[in-house]
C-alpha cells in the first residue's frame, strides 16, 4: 500500500484524542510525525500518544518540516481557513474539523488555493462514511423506498450550558445549533438526496441569556448572541424537500434523527453524529432493520483522512471533500439569511455527491 501518509496535527485540544484513538488502527497507514499547539504541554501529551511524534509550539515550524505530508487541522473554527491556507502555501494536503471556514469567502479561498497547488483538502464530518448513513444511502439508491419525496432531520437539546463548564462559545457568532451540529445532518442529507438548490428558513431566540448549570462556574449568566432555534425547508436539486429543526430550546423530544420518505416506503436513518446504528425500512408492512450493506465498519474520527490518503494513491476523489463542506456551509449560511430576510433564497454553490462507500475498508 506504499509509505504511510505523514501527518502533522495542528491543535491538541479535546478532539485530538478522538483522532489519536482511531488513526493507528485504520487499514490505510497514517503516521503522526508532529503535533503543534500554543500550549506546548498539550502538544507533548498528544505527541506522546502518537509514538515518536515531535511536539512543537509553532505552526510555522510544523509546516516547514519535510516529514509532514498533510496537516490535520484541529484548531478553533475561527482560524480553520487561516491554518488551511498556510498549510496549502507550504505544499501540504489538509484535512480539518468542521466547519471548513467561518465564511463563504474564506471557504472559496481554501478551495482555490488547493486547486492552484494541486493539493487535497478534506473536511469533517466523516461520520457519514460509517455504516449507518451509507447503508441508508444504498437503500435509497437501490430504490427500496421508490422515488425520494421528502426527509426530516431533527437535532433538539435544551442547550449545552446544562453540562458544559464553559458553554459561551456555543452562543456567540459562529455558534448556535445550526452551525454547531448542522454539518452532520446536512452532510447526511446531501449523501442521501443530493445537493441543495434553495432554502426557506425561520429562526427564534427565546432567551436573551443563559445560566451555566454545573461545574466551578455554576450560576454564571451570559448573553445569547445567536439564533438558538432554527427551522427550515431545504429544496434539493433532485426535487426532494427536507424539513430541518436545529434547536437549543427543546427540553425533551421523541423525534427521530433523520427519516427519508419515498413513493414506496420510508427509511429511518441513525444519528449522523455517530458512525453506525440501525437503519430501518417500512414499505407498509411494519419496520424492518436492514443488514449493513455499505460504509466503513468500526469507523472512528479520521476515517475521512484515511480515505483522502487512499485517494492520493488511487487518483479517485476523496469523499469527505472540501467541495461538500463548502456547499454545506453555504447552505447553512443561506438558510440563516433566508430566515432573517423572510424570503426563500437560492444556494449559490453545489457539489458532487461523494462516492458510495462499498469497499468496507480504507
Amino acid at each position: 500500500m506504499g509509505e504511510p501518509l505523514r501527518i502533522g496535527i495542528v491543535g491538541a485540544g479535546a478532539i485530538s484524542g478522538a483522532y489519536l484513538d482511531s488513526l493507528d488502527r485504520l487499514t490505510r497507514p497514517l503516521r503522526v510525525t508532529a503535533v503543534a499547539d500554543l500550549d506546548l504541554t498539550r502538544a507533548k501529551g498528544a505527541a506522546g500518544r502518537a509514538g515518536d511524534a515531535v511536539a512543537l509550539d509553532s505552526v510555522g515550524e510544523l509546516l516547514a518540516r519535510e516529514d509532514v505530508d498533510a496537516v490535520l487541522n484541529l484548531t478553533i473554527p475561527a482560524v480553520h481557513a487561516e491554518v488551511a491556507l498556510a498549510a496549502l502555501a507550504a505544499g501540504k494536503h489538509v484535512y480539518g474539523e468542521k466547519p471548513l471556514a467561518a465564511t463563504r469567502e474564506e471557504a472559496a479561498a481554501v478551495l482555490a488555493a488547493a486547486e492552484a497547488g494541486g493539493l487535497r483538502v478534506g473536511c469533517a464530518p466523516d461520520t457519514v462514511l460509517g455504516t449507518g448513513t451509507q447503508t441508508a444511502r444504498r437503500a435509497v439508491e437501490d430504490g427500496r423506498i421508490g422515488t425520494p419525496v421528502a426527509a426530516t432531520a431533527f437535532m433538539t437539546t435544551a442547550g449545552h450550558e446544562a453540562w458544559h463548564p464553559d458553554p459561551e462559545f456555543y452562543y456567540r457568532p459562529g455558534g448556535g445549533p445550526l452551525l454547531d451540529m448542522g454539518p452532520y445532518y446536512l452532510s447526511a442529507l446531501v449523501h442521501l438526496l443530493g445537493p441543495v438548490a434553495k432554502v426557506t428558513g425561520a429562526v427564534s431566540t427565546p432567551r436573551a441569556e443563559r445560566v451555566i448549570g454545573g461545574g466551578p462556574r455554576a450560576g454564571t449568566r451570559f448573553p445569547v448572541e445567536v439564533d438558538t432555534h432554527v427551522t427550515g425547508v431545504l429544496h434539493h436539486a433532485s426535487g426532494a424537500l427536507s424539513t430541518l429543526v436545529m434547536s437549543f430550546d427543546i427540553p425533551a423530544a421523541r423525534l427521530p434523527r433523520i427519516e427519508v420518505y419515498g413513493t414506496e416506503g420510508s427509511l429511518s436513518v441513525p444519528d449522523p453524529n455517530g458512525f453506525d446504528g440501525p437503519v430501518e425500512l417500512n414499505r407498509g408492512e411494519g419496520w424492518e432493520e436492514l443488514p449493513v450493506s455499505a460504509g466503513f465498519p468500526g469507523a472512528g474520527r479520521g476515517i475521512g483522512l484515511a480515505d483522502l490518503a487512499d485517494s492520493l494513491r488511487t487518483g479517485q476523489a476523496h469523499r469527505a471533500s472540501a467541495g461538500l463542506a463548502h456547499h454545506v456551509l453555504d447552505t447553512m449560511l443561506t438558510l440563516l439569511d433566508s430566515a432573517h430576510e423572510g424570503v426563500t433564497r437560492e444556494v449559490a454553490s453545489t457539489c458532487e455527491v461523494p462516492r458510495l462507500v462499498t469497499t468496507g475498508r480504507v
